[in-house]
């Protein structure tokens, strides 16, 4: 029997898919699984008939049907599920093999394995996969990263099996050493954070204020997706909002307000603040899913203090020109998200010494993931034309665009605020371009008070740039300063 190319320990759905479509582009893989009737039942179900997927009931076996060097795929949980298989395998692998974690793994995790694993001659990748289940299926976005020297042995598989874009290229390419590729796909999953909550707020003034049918906002969606707002999150809330349930009503509204989370948009948002990159709408939409699990309690809020919605008087006129300003209101924060996203992998690469490209991170993106949309090209070609581009919103189409939405953005933001509709992703993403394009803020009161409660000492605009002052604002506290740190 001829070695298998690759082999996959994990057979839960997204493991199954993703060895299918291995095998699906031409590769021989081997697959086991530590409850071990799984891996029968998927030889059995849906890898019956293949002939180049094989089988193993135990590591030893599993290892021994690979090629050298050994290429290892894990799609297991997250943690210490991950670090308890590579222990189990070392004993079995010779320097040179390859062990790659396509979980969703902290990146710190993947940093950590690739040290360690440098020491013992294995190599290591941690690879972000995005699609869900489908795209492990037909064609993911791949975001690795990790030692470099192993990039060679999986390029070909990885780019086979992933989704393409447009015009052809791969979704997947080298994201950087260490944890970048995990790093990148927390990022990923953070922005995804923010593009939902973008979208449940729309969904929330169309149907609570504007009192639109289902029928009509999923033709809304619709009309939206084949412009620039074109993207997967808008495609799929398109269909939610057409489904019906048995009873012929509209399921979405049987589905309790309780969203779930697993944790990579509240990675997102610690990385964030561990590095002073203000991603304001993913952290709001973190915290928009915390505050939607308290479901018993703002039951009884809304008891006590009362619905805060004030219903809609406006004419059939003013309803359709707020859809209208909706739709330049969603594009314009769905491209602040973006933005706050590529500040904070700009400021982790410089941190890190990652040296990321950002023109081809948006290219992995573009297909394949759950936030693929049609502006990752305007993205992909703003890096390419910029590599040194601070800020996207500082680009000309991004710049274009903002600017254009911006009346239409106020007017939905100053709706929904009187009008009692909570928008805590619009909201924030609209005073983020405000206080990021206001060139003196009231930062200089705060750091006043800083100092006269704690000597924590000032730069004055009139002085270089790295001086710092200290005032004895009540005559009493002296001359001693704290300690100064640079933000």
């Amino acid at each position: 029997m001829t070695k298998a190319d690759i082999g996959l320990i994990g057979l839960a759905v997204m493991g199954q898919n993703l060895a299918l479509n291995i095998n699906d582009k031409g590769y021989r893989i081997a697959v086991f699984n530590r409850t071990v009737e799984k891996v029968d039942d998927f030889l059995a179900g849906p890898a019956g008939g293949r002939e180049t997927v094989y089988g193993a009931h135990t590591l030893e076996e599993f290892v021994s049907l690979l090629s050298r060097p050994r290429k290892i795929i894990l799609m297991v949980k997250a943690g210490a599920v991950v670090d308890e298989f590579i222990r189990k395998l070392l004993p079995l692998l010779e320097p040179g093999d390859l062990i790659i974690d396509g979980g969703n793994s902290h990146f710190s995790d993947s940093t950590r394995r690739t040290r360690e694993l440098a020491e013992k001659g294995i190599l290591f990748i941690g690879t972000g996969i995005s699609g869900g289940e489908e795209g492990a299926r037909h064609g993911p976005s791949m975001m690795p990263g990790g030692n470099p020297e192993a990039w060679p042995l999986v390029k070909e598989i990885f780019q086979a099996i992933s989704a393409k874009t447009p015009d052809g290229q791969p979704c997947c390419d080298w994201v950087g050493p260490e944890g970048a590729g995990h790093f990148v796909k927390m990022v990923h999953n953070g922005i995804e954070y923010g593009d939902m909550q973008l979208i449940a707020e729309v969904y929330h003034i169309m149907k609570s204020l504007l009192g639109l049918s289902h029928e009509r906002m999923s033709g809304i969606f619709d009309r939206w997706n084949r412009g620039k707002l074109g993207s997967y999150l808008i495609e799929i809330t398109r269909d939610i909002l057409a489904f019906k349930d048995e009873d012929g009503g509209p399921l979405v509204e049987k589905i309790l307000d309780a969203a779930g989370q697993k944790g990579t948009g509240k990675w997102t948002g610690i990385e964030a603040l561990d590095h002073g990159v203000p991603v304001t709408l993913i952290v709001e939409a973190v915290f928009a899913r915390s505050l939607s699990s308290f479901k018993d309690e703002r039951v009884h809020a809304a008891e006590v203090l009362g619905e805060p919605l004030v219903p809609w008087k406006g004419t059939e006129e003013e309803r359709a020109r707020l859809v209208d300003d909706l739709e330049k209101a969603l594009l314009a924060a769905k491209m602040v998200s973006y933005a706050q996203g590529f500040m904070l992998m700009r400021e982790a690469s410089h941190t890190y010494g990652w040296d990321l490209d950002f023109g081809k991170i948006a290219t992995l993106w573009r297909a394949g993931c759950i936030i693929r949309s049609v502006f990752l090209d305007t993205i992909r070609e703003a890096y390419r034309n910029e590599p040194g581009l601070s800020n996207l919103l500082l680009a000309p189409y991004f710049k274009e665009t903002i600017l254009e939405a911006e009346a239409s953005w106020r007017r939905v933001v100053s709706t929904a605020v009187t009008h009692g509709i909570p928008t805590p992703a619009l909201s924030s993403a609209l005073s983020f371009l405000d206080g990021y394009r206001t060139s003196r803020l009231p930062a200089n009161l705060i750091q006043a008070q800083r100092d006269y409660f704690g000597a924590h000492t000032y730069e004055r605009v009139d002085r270089p740039r790295g001086q710092f002052f200290h005032t004895n604002w009540t005559g009493r506290g002296g001359a001693t300063t704290s300690g100064t740190y640079t933000v």
